[in-house]
C-alpha cells in the first residue's frame, strides 16, 4: 500500500481513502456490472494471475488492477467516485491513461444497461447542502480548488496563466498563441476596444483583464479567490496597466455599476443550476444599452445534463465542488425573463483536449518542483486522473467548450 506522505495545509485530507469499505454484496454487484460493461469496449483488463477482460486487441489501451478486491468495493460502494478513488490509491493503474478514459468516455451513456438507469437516482449521492453556491457556499467551493497554490498552477500553466481553454489555429499547438487567439475571441465576441469599460466575471490570474487593457479598454474584474487577486494584481503591475485594470473580491451577485460589455470565461460552470437565471439577470442588469456580452463555457449535451443534475461525482469530491456543466439549451432557458438573447458561437472541444494534454504533460514534467511545494504522491495521482479524464471528455466528444456573443 502507498505510504502517505506530510500534507501541506492546502492540500486534501484523504480520510479514510486508503480504507477500502467492506460491503460484499455490492462489490460483487459492481464487478458484473463492471464486466458487463467493459466486455465489448477496445480495452484490455488484466488482473492478477493473467485474467483478462475486454475486447481489445494489442494496440488496445491496458488497464491493470493488481488490487481487484478493493477495486470492486470502492466501485460498489459509488462508482462515480469510486473509480476516480481506485487510480488515486493505486488499485488501478495504466500507461496510457487519456486513451482509457477516451474509450470509456465514448460510450458513458451506455454503460450501465437500461433497464438498471431507471435506478440510478435511488442510488447516485446528490450534491451535499454545504456545497450549494450560496454566496458563503460559492466562496469555500473556489477555495477548495483554486486557493490550492499559485506556485502549483505557475508549474503547468503557460506563460499567460490561463486556465481554460485554448482557441488553435488550424494546424498549430502553440499554446500561448492559442491562449491569446482564445482570449481576442472571446472580447471581440463582447465589442472591446479602446475606451470601453468592461466588467469581467471571474478574473482567473488576469489574463484577460490584461489582454482587454491592452486593448485600451478599461477593466473591472471580479473575483473571489484571494490567491488569484494577489497574483493577478502582480501580473497586471508588471504589464504596467494598473490604471486600467481594477480587480475586486467580490461575488458577480454583490455587483454593481453599469458596463459597455461584460466577459466571463469558465466561470458559469462554479455558478450552480440554481443560479444560472441569477447569473444571467445579473449581467442583464449591469449591461449598457447596446451592449454585449462575451462568454465562454464548457458544455454538456441537454439530455445528458437532464440526467445526471444533482449527482455527486468524483469531480465534485475532488475538484470541482458545487460545479455543474450548463447545456447549451440551458442557457438559452436561463436567459428567459432577461432582455438578453445568443447571437454567433464557436465550438471547439478538440481544442480543449489538446489544452489538456498539455497541461497534463507539463505537471508530470514539473512534478519534482509540485512535490517541493509538500503536495504529495495521492495529489499526483489525483490531478493526472482528473486532466486525463477531462482530456478524453473533449476527446471523445461528451463534453465540449463553446464561446458565445450574446447581447439585446
Amino acid at each position: 500500500m502507498t505510504e502517505l506522505t506530510t500534507r501541506p495545509a492546502h492540500a486534501h485530507d484523504w480520510g479514510d481513502l486508503f480504507t477500502p469499505p467492506c460491503d460484499p454484496t455490492r462489490a460483487r454487484i459492481a464487478k458484473a456490472l463492471f464486466k458487463h460493461a467493459v466486455r465489448d469496449l477496445p480495452v484490455r483488463v488484466v488482473f492478477p494471475g493473467g485474467r483478462r477482460l475486454g475486447a481489445g486487441g494489442p494496440g488496445s489501451p491496458v488497464m491493470r488492477v493488481p488490487r481487484p478486491s478493493a477495486f470492486f468495493h470502492r466501485l460498489g460502494v459509488d462508482s462515480k467516485i469510486g473509480f476516480g478513488e481506485s487510480y488515486m490509491v493505486g488499485d488501478w493503474t495504466c500507461s496510457t491513461l487519456p486513451e482509457l478514459l477516451t474509450v470509456f468516455s465514448a460510450r458513458m451513456a451506455r454503460l450501465i444497461p437500461v433497464p438498471l438507469q431507471v435506478f440510478r437516482r435511488l442510488v447516485d449521492r446528490r450534491q451535499p447542502a454545504a456545497e450549494e453556491n450560496t454566496l458563503t457556499g460559492s466562496r469555500d467551493n473556489i477555495h477548495r480548488h483554486y486557493d490550492l497554490s499559485n506556485e502549483l498552477f505557475e508549474l503547468f500553466l503557460d506563460e499567460t496563466m490561463t486556465y481554460s481553454s485554448a482557441l488553435f489555429e488550424p494546424g498549430s499547438t502553440d499554446l500561448v498563441a492559442g491562449q491569446h487567439r482564445k482570449l481576442d475571441g472571446v472580447l471581440d465576441y463582447a465589442g472591446v476596444r479602446a475606451g470601453t469599460h468592461v466588467l469581467e466575471i471571474g478574473t482567473g490570474w488576469g489574463s484577460l483583464a490584461i489582454r482587454a487593457a491592452q486593448r485600451g479598454a478599461r477593466v473591472t474584474s471580479l473575483t473571489i479567490s484571494a490567491e488569484q487577486k494577489a497574483l493577478a494584481e502582480r501580473r497586471v503591475a508588471e504589464a504596467g496597466l494598473s490604471d486600467r485594470v481594477q480587480v475586486l473580491l467580490r461575488d458577480y451577485r454583490e455587483a454593481h455599476g453599469s458596463y459597455d460589455a461584460v466577459v466571463s470565461v469558465e466561470m458559469i460552470e462554479a455558478v450552480g443550476e440554481r443560479y444560472w437565471p441569477t447569473y444571467f439577470q445579473t449581467v442583464d442588469r449591469l449591461l449598457r444599452p447596446g451592449g454585449r456580452f462575451g462568454l465562454q463555457s464548457i458544455t454538456i449535451p441537454d439530455d445528458r445534463l437532464r440526467a445526471t443534475r444533482g449527482g455527486y461525482t468524483w469531480i465534485h469530491k475532488y475538484v470541482f465542488p458545487g460545479g455543474i456543466l450548463p447545456s447549451p439549451e440551458a442557457i438559452e432557458r436561463s436567459l428567459a425573463g432577461t432582455g438578453l438573447r445568443v447571437g454567433q458561437h464557436r465550438d471547439f472541444g478538440l481544442d480543449y483536449a489538446e489544452t489538456l494534454r498539455q497541461w497534463r504533460e507539463r505537471f508530470l514534467a514539473n512534478w519534482d518542483q509540485i512535490a517541493a511545494l509538500g503536495f504529495d504522491g495521492t495529489f499526483r495521482r489525483l490531478w493526472e486522473f482528473y486532466l486525463a479524464y477531462c482530456e478524453a471528455g473533449f476527446a471523445s466528444g461528451y463534453i465540449g467548450v463553446r464561446q458565445i456573443s450574446i447581447g439585446r
